[in-house]
C-alpha cells in the first residue's frame, strides 16, 4: 500500500479553514468542476464518498487539477478493503460514517489521516483511543451543539468534527461548542445545483461557509 506524503498539506488545510466539502452525488463526472468551485470559495478540503459512482478515479483527477492547496479525501469508508482501495487511488485522508476500528488501523499503517465516525461518547472515545486523528460526530444535526459541549466536558481531548446537517447558520454554534472543524454535504454540494452546472453558486456557498467558520 502506497503511503501518501501529504500530511503537511492536510494539517495546513485543517489549521486554516477546517470546512470539508462532501461530494455525495450520483456520479463523480463533475468532481473536478465541483472542486474548482469550492476551492474558489476558499475551501481546501474535499471529500468524495464511495457512494458516488466513479469516486476513486475522481480522486486523482481532482488532485491533478492544479488547485493550490486542495486536499482530497475519500468518505463512507466502511471496511479495511475500502480504505486500502482509497489510499491506492490517492486519497489524502479517510472518513468513516461509523466507528470502524479496522479502517483506523489501516489508515495508521498507511500514514493517512482518518476521521472516524461516532455518535455516542463511548464510540467517539473508542475511535480516539484507537488512533483516529479526528472523530466525526454524525449525524450532528440529531444531537446539536449542546450535546457536543456536554460530551467534551469529560472528554476534552477529543478533536470533534460535526457532520450531517451543517450549514452557515449552525456552524458558529458548533464551533463555539468545541468543534475543531465541520463536514458539509448537501448545504454546499447540492446535487440539483451540480446538475445545472451552477459553479458560481457553489463558490458563493463555499464562501459563506468559510465566513461562518471564521466569523
Amino acid at each position: 500500500m502506497e503511503t501518501i506524503p501529504s500530511n503537511g498539506a492536510f494539517r495546513a488545510a485543517m489549521a486554516a479553514v477546517p470546512v470539508i466539502a462532501i461530494v455525495r452525488l450520483p456520479s463523480a463526472a463533475d468532481a473536478v468542476a465541483v472542486a474548482a468551485a469550492v476551492h474558489a470559495g476558499g475551501i481546501r478540503l474535499i471529500e468524495v464518498t464511495l457512494t458516488t459512482d466513479g469516486a476513486l478515479p475522481s480522486v486523482g483527477a481532482m488532485r491533478e487539477a492544479g488547485l493550490d492547496g486542495l486536499v482530497v479525501g475519500v468518505g463512507t469508508v466502511r471496511t479495511a478493503a475500502d480504505a486500502r482501495r482509497a489510499v491506492d487511488a490517492g486519497a489524502e485522508y479517510l472518513v468513516t460514517p461509523t466507528t470502524r476500528l479496522d479502517v483506523v488501523e489501516t489508515a495508521r499503517e498507511a500514514a493517512v489521516p482518518v476521521f472516524c465516525g461516532g455518535l455516542t461518547p463511548t464510540e467517539l472515545e473508542l475511535a480516539h483511543q484507537a488512533g483516529a486523528d479526528y472523530v466525526k460526530l454524525f449525524p450532528a444535526s440529531a444531537v446539536g451543539p449542546r450535546y457536543l459541549r456536554e460530551v467534551l466536558a469529560p472528554l476534552p481531548e477529543l478533536k470533534v468534527v460535526p457532520t450531517g446537517g451543517m450549514n452557515a447558520t449552525n456552524i458558529p454554534e458548533f464551533r463555539d461548542s468545541g468543534a475543531v472543524g465541520v463536514g458539509v454535504g448537501s448545504a454546499l454540494v447540492d446535487p440539483a445545483v451540480v446538475d445545472k452546472g451552477g459553479w458560481s453558486e457553489l463558490e458563493r456557498r463555499a464562501g459563506s461557509l468559510v465566513a461562518a467558520w471564521q466569523g
